[in-house]
């Protein structure tokens, strides 16, 4: 629904930022470490998540779209909502938070409160094959990175012309395992097209 806010800093603190734009006060829920990116600017842009319950509507915003991607993981996961997604975010910047998952490092999850043996558990069990697929070869510079929002961005594109996911993600690695990091997105979603 919103996808991000750009505008005036006019009000932060650890748990969250108030943003102006065109005039308009937007109250986002931030982590930790969005909060120290942001701290000693005037103007920003945060990604952001809109959630809404039966009881209310919060925004919460992201300072990285590496961040507002492990908080969308982490609300994925059964008995995870986005507070305790928050609080985890707090203590873990989000490539720590994606090591330890990968890793099986149930210790260093169950180190953030509110984070018990179980919930640690469910969040290995549930995210690491995820994560696992989207950590590509240590690579020079950020060609990982890219790949992982081109690759992103495809799966995406598949998902909503109509094709399931899985095949889709069968269908986008091989060709990214082809052509190696050197193919756009476009070229990407037409030869995966082909191949689902």
């Amino acid at each position: 629904m919103i996808a991000y806010l750009k505008g005036k800093l006019v009000h932060k603190d650890p748990t969250h930022a108030i943003i102006e734009v065109n005039g308009v006060g937007y109250q986002v829920n931030i982590s930790l470490n969005t909060f120290a990116e942001i701290k000693d600017k005037e103007e920003i842009k945060l990604t952001t998540h809109f959630h809404v319950r039966e009881d209310a509507q919060v925004l919460f915003g992201f300072a990285t779209e590496a961040e507002k991607q492990m908080f969308q993981y982490l609300i994925s996961v059964n008995g995870v909502g986005p507070s305790t997604a928050m609080v985890v975010l707090s203590y873990l910047p989000p490539e720590e938070l994606k090591s330890a998952i990968v890793r099986e490092d149930a210790a260093a999850l169950q180190a953030v409160k509110g984070i018990g043996g179980k919930t640690a558990l469910r969040l290995i069990l549930e995210l690491k094959d995820k994560l696992k697929r989207e950590t590509t070869e240590d690579l020079p510079g950020n060609t990982g990175l890219i790949r992982n929002t081109v690759r992103h961005e495809a799966l995406s594109a598949l998902v909503t012309l109509g094709i399931a996911k899985p095949a889709a993600e069968k269908s986008i690695d091989a060709v990214l395992k082809r052509s190696g990091n050197t193919v756009s997105l476009e070229e990407l979603v037409k030869q995966a097209l082909k191949n689902a």
